[in-house]
């Protein structure tokens, strides 16, 4: 087993044991509990066969760490005053300060021993491991001692009750019978017949029967004092015990505040360093482990493994004809977006926001008692908080909406999937840093982003739900496709990370060739919400549909894992047609940029091992670029990590609607720096949505009561349909937002902020 250590800590006194009470025992040990801590010095108290060790003498009052059955433990004398004791499979290896006291423990616990009724008990040594917090043995026992001394007490009161009704009934009886004797000597009496006298018999029977009746009573009530006095004592036991507990919990949030005050000091002096420390820290972080990171177990390896031909001529042939196709792949990315670029002025827009005060904020303070909660009922400070809205950050995933463009010119609809996978992949390179929250939006709140002269797109949003929230997407673009989508969010605070889980479809629609796509989000998790640095990734699958041609693309987000030999952030994919064969692989990262390989011959194994054996093998051409994300604006660091397109989002635009975001109170006081003035507008604006959302719920329970149709709230420009395909309905634009736009006609827009 386990060797001992070299020097242990002596102990406080020279008697370090001693005798006190008949079978009683009691003095430190040293006990084994771990190869990380080795032996630990330890109070034991041997006590009517039991061992019990605590951490000191004044934890005996309320936590034992573990409970030793000497009735079936097999004792063994070791060397340099080490003795193990083995009980239930397992062994504990103790050690005393000198061979003396070793001696002493030794006979006392043979004794014991000795002394003990031979009856298998359990013993727990999880003390030492698992903390305080666990139930120890003792505690148990104590427990069930005194559940069975309640029991028989309240077997007492059982039989005092049964007695109780057994001569009450006969005493009932007694006096029916004197009733009938009072009557008959009051006839007696007035017939003068002095021959019948009261018979003593019967009274001598009623005295008894109200005696014992009367005793019965005495037994009842002094079993009941018992029970109170008992009860009473094990509520002051079991009082301290949680007072305690409630001492250790106020503790152990006292700690993680200060540990979360420190991780602030600590990235404010990281901020404040010269960028030669910054770069030099960055340096020794990498070869560093992080103790606040959390790690996700190693994930499976792929399900292919992908070879690039070495077949110069076979290459040639084949990228000659996949050049041929109209919107080709084969056309390299980077002269594909020069041209975009330079086919047409766009106009000027704003490229930077003020930058971000440095507010310190106690997080655990606010989110201790949120764990297990949904992030969207969280009532949450703007500090936690980037200026924009959900629905301005669902628009953000048109910024890379030429991918779009590029598909609707394509012919072949292998080709065009190809470029929609890496448009659903593009939309989350924006969120790598961005840590903040978005604001939650106002029921009816939307947002429009007309992009018609610069991209050739219009783009509304509208909060159709509150709880739980959902917001409703539209997009129309005069190069060729229409892209639709219907979000819920659930999201759900998990004490050291909150995970974000979109629920709903997104559909898209190219209008040349009908191809419609139909595809999911993946979940978001924000990570080290308590200590540490925060970081986000995404993880899970996305399956997309071509419901037309019924091809297929399975993209996998893997999470990050330590032990993972792959890239971070690494997306893969195989592009199938409705027979499902492959044509397509595709790779890269979330943030950063996605290519694709034509597949030119495909294996079902290779050798190198059984699992080797059962994994395809695809033979690709070499990878084309389908998309690189557009590098940061300067200065990013300090404007919330925004990209270009993000920056313009907020910006004030005319003739929108009164309901759009970037008329929120809240959010344009906290884009201008003025945290406190926003804070006080995002709880005027809560409340406010609270009490409609109470008088809407009146509203409908007196239509219920009086039998009308309820009339549910009913978004403006969106409407609920069935979808033909899958039979579930969603949220579809319903039009005439740009016509009342065009007229400048808001009156039906109700007033939100």
């Amino acid at each position: 087993m386990c060797e001992s250590v070299k020097s242990l800590p002596s102990p406080t006194s020279p008697g370090t044991a001693h005798v006190q009470g008949p079978g009683t025992y009691k003095g430190w040990l040293f006990k084994w509990t771990n190869y990380l801590k080795g032996y630990q010095r330890r109070w034991f108290v041997l006590s009517n066969g039991l061992l019990s060790y605590y951490r000191t003498q004044a934890d005996m009052a309320h936590t034992c760490r573990g409970t030793i059955s000497l009735a079936a433990t097999h004792i063994e004398v070791g060397d340099h005053c080490h003795l193990v004791l083995s009980s239930g499979g397992r062994s504990y290896y103790l050690k005393a300060s000198s061979e003396g006291e070793c001696q002493r423990w030794i006979s006392a616990l043979q004794q014991a021993k000795a002394n003990t009724p031979h009856i298998m008990h359990h013993s727990d040594d999880s003390g030492d491991e698992a903390g305080p917090g666990g139930v120890t043995q003792a505690e148990r026992a104590l427990t069930q001692g005194a559940l069975k001394t309640l029991a028989s007490k309240l077997e007492d009161l059982s039989t005092c009750n049964e007695l109780i009704g057994k001569h009450g009934a006969a005493l009932q009886r007694s006096l029916a019978e004197y009733e009938e004797l009072h009557a008959f000597l009051v006839a007696a009496a007035a017939a003068n017949d002095a021959t019948s006298g009261p018979p003593n018999d019967k009274l001598k029977a009623v005295n008894e029967r109200a005696a014992l009746f009367r005793i019965t009573c005495n037994a009842m009530v002094n079993a009941c004092r018992d029970f109170l006095e008992l009860a009473e004592c094990q509520n002051r036991r079991w009082h301290r015990a949680l007072q305690h507990e409630r001492e250790q919990r106020h503790h152990l949030e006292e700690t993680i505040e200060q540990l979360a005050k420190q991780h602030n000091c600590l990235e404010r002096a990281w901020r404040e360093a010269p960028s030669t420390q910054v770069a030099e820290q960055t340096e020794g972080d990498e070869s560093e482990e992080d103790d606040n990171t959390e790690f996700f177990d190693a994930m499976e390896e792929s399900a292919f493994i992908t070879v690039t031909s070495a077949d110069h001529n076979n290459q040639h042939r084949l990228s000659t004809g996949s050049q041929s196709m109209s919107g080709g792949l084969a056309t390299d990315w980077s002269q594909q977006n020069n041209a975009s670029e330079s086919g047409q002025l766009r106009r000027a827009r704003r490229t930077r926001i003020p930058d971000k005060p440095n507010y310190s904020l106690n997080l655990w303070s606010i989110m201790k008692n949120c764990i297990g909660k949904e992030l969207s009922k969280i009532p949450m400070p703007v500090n936690f908080n980037e200026p924009l809205s959900m629905l301005q950050r669902l628009t953000e995933d048109l910024e890379y909406s030429e991918l779009l463009d590029r598909a609707a010119l394509c012919s072949s609809s292998l080709e065009q999937l190809c470029l929609v996978a890496a448009f659903s992949v593009s939309s989350y390179s924006t969120t790598v840093h961005r840590t903040g929250k978005p604001f939650n939006p106002l029921l009816g709140e939307t947002y429009e982003l007309d992009r018609l002269d610069d991209y050739g797109y219009r783009s509304l949003c509208e909060q159709v739900s509150h709880h739980p929230p959902a917001a409703a997407h539209h997009v129309m673009s005069q190069r060729g496709w229409t892209l639709w989508q219907d979000i819920t969010i659930d999201s759900k605070f998990r004490g050291k990370y909150i995970s974000v889980m979109p629920r709903g479809c997104i559909h898209l629609q190219f209008h040349a060739s009908g191809n419609h796509y139909v595809w999911g989000k993946v979940t978001s998790t924000v990570h080290n919400i308590i200590v540490g640095k925060l970081w986000i990734d995404q993880s899970g699958d996305i399956e997309i549909v071509n419901r037309r041609t019924k091809d297929t693309c399975h993209l996998k987000f893997s999470p990050y894992s330590y032990f993972s030999r792959d890239s971070p952030r690494k997306v893969t994919g195989v592009v199938m047609d409705g027979e499902d064969t492959a044509h397509y692989i595709l790779s890269g990262t979330w943030d950063e940029k996605m290519e694709c390989a034509k597949i030119v011959d495909s294996s079902g194994g290779c050798g190198g091992g059984p699992e080797a054996r059962q994994k395809t093998v695809y033979q690709t051409l070499p990878p084309k670029l389908l998309w690189k994300k557009y590098p940061l604006p300067e200065n990013t660091e300090n404007m919330y990590y925004f990209s270009s397109l993000a920056l313009t989002l907020n910006e004030l635009e005319e003739a929108v609607a009164p309901t759009d975001s970037r008329l929120r109170p809240d959010q344009r006081l906290m884009e201008a720096g003025l945290w406190d003035e926003a804070n006080a507008q995002k709880q005027r604006l809560e409340e406010s949505q609270r009490l409609e959302r109470r008088k809407r719920e009146a509203q409908t329970a007196m239509a219920l009561e009086e039998g009308r149709d309820i009339d549910s709230y009913q978004p403006l420009w969106f409407e609920k349909r069935s979808d033909s395909d899958t039979g579930y309905s969603s949220y579809v634009y319903r039009g005439g937002y740009w016509e009342a736009k065009e007229t400048q006609d808001w009156s039906q827009c109700p007033n939100i902020y």
